[in-house]
């Protein structure tokens, strides 16, 4: 129904979902989820599975998901699958139409739940030309908007899109974090099973500070043998110290790292001076990179998917890899002292780093999957390990 490459296109008869590009480009379709619209940048995602936990996985805050796999919505969704309570993707975009599920452990439909959320979905769309226009062109800003009697005004849609001021410099960390400390408790999910039961046995404690984490990393520490307190973002040095960890975790989030980094970065530093072993993923892993001095930079399109080729430099050792990243550490700007250890075989950007003399080190991607392969897990063993 949509052709990604016109401008201004006229509305097809029956259209009731719209995405407006901030320059012009108008690609219709069929809406379904929440009425509205919704302001974001629009990104591209190539998991075969594992929408729901991309809809709600924080990093994803302010940002229109295309799935480039043709059939999403079809097994449902379930309260298992959630990562997160807080606000993920805005909406998303698809190419077929979503049916009814076909799954054993599904409780109800993705549209219903995309409404129940707040988020908007636009099926119809040729996802293959929008990805490519966004591997060509970058991540455009823009608005998705569903209204059922198929009524929009493009003009002020248009004017929205272009007004929005974009993901560099937005901290974003400070509207999905959680506002209070946790105790976690849970491990990983099996099938018949559920989530997995925290041991009461005395464990390394890990303060994990939630910059728009997904649960499932939590989940991951657990099972690695961890007990896990999860803090809120802007929790200070003093009040991280208090908690007397053995290690900290930072954990991934959405937005700019420069930008959450006026307050994360120095509490970082301090950890660093302390000598408290680090392991930072995604947004924690660059503020981990600006800690020590590196730089980052936003990323023409970024890398989200399931499938991402990462290889480790230590051993040469190709680790298949979960991402979801608009922007990256600079390894240009790594100074001496920073390791680079893991680098993308699609374009050769950072996916890893360690700081000699230090226990602390960082990956791009993610770790914990949920989508995704679980190549990485070895690295919640690796940090747990540290801290003995």
């Amino acid at each position: 129904m949509a052709d990604a490459a016109s401008s201004l296109a006229p509305q097809p008869s029956g259209a009731t979902g719209v995405l407006v590009l901030a320059d012009g480009t108008v690609v219709w379709g069929m809406g379904f989820g929440a009425e509205g619209a919704h302001v974001g940048e629009v990104c591209f995602n190539t998991a075969m599975t594992g929408y729901q936990e991309v809809m709600t996985d924080p990093s994803y805050a302010a940002q229109i998901v295309t799935f480039t796999f043709p059939h999403i919505g079809n097994v449902g969704v379930n309260d298992e699958d959630l990562e997160a309570q807080v606000d993920g993707a805005v909406g998303c975009v698809v190419r077929e139409a979503v049916t009814e599920p076909s799954n054993f452990r599904s409780q109800g439909t993705f549209g219903a739940w995309l409404a129940s959320k707040g988020k908007i979905g636009l099926s119809g769309v040729d996802t293959r030309a929008l990805t490519r226009r966004i591997r060509l062109s970058g991540a455009p800003n823009a608005v998705i908007a569903h209204n059922a009697d198929g009524k929009f005004d493009i003009p002020a849609l248009l004017k929205r899109a272009q007004e929005w001021p974009g993901l560099e410099g937005m901290d974003l960390a400070r509207v999905v974090t959680r506002s209070a400390s946790e105790d976690w408790q849970g491990g990983v999910w099996t099938l018949g099973k559920g989530y997995a039961r925290s041991p009461r046995a005395k464990r390394p404690h890990v303060v994990a500070i939630d910059y728009g984490a997904k649960d499932n990393i939590f989940r991951n520490l657990d099972k690695a043998g961890a007990h896990v307190t999860v803090v809120p973002a802007q929790t200070s040095l003093d009040e991280v110290l208090a908690l007397k960890p053995d290690g900290v975790f930072l954990s991934n989030g959405p937005g700019d790292p420069a930008a959450t980094g006026i307050y994360a970065v120095p509490v970082i530093q301090g950890l660093l001076e302390r000598d408290v072993p680090l392991f930072g993923i995604c947004l924690g892993h660059q503020m981990l990179g600006l800690a020590a001095g590196a730089k980052t930079v936003k990323m023409h399109q970024g890398h989200r998917g399931a499938n991402h080729p990462v290889k480790r430099l230590e051993d040469g050792v190709v680790e298949i890899t979960s991402m979801n990243h608009g922007f990256a550490v600079d390894n240009a700007t790594l100074p001496e002292g920073v390791v680079e250890t893991h680098v993308s075989l699609f374009d050769g950007s950072n996916c890893g780093i360690a700081i000699t003399g230090k226990r602390a080190f960082g990956v791009q991607y993610h770790p914990e999957a949920s989508p995704g392969p679980m190549d990485s897990f070895y690295l919640f063993e690796r940090f747990v390990g540290m801290l003995g």
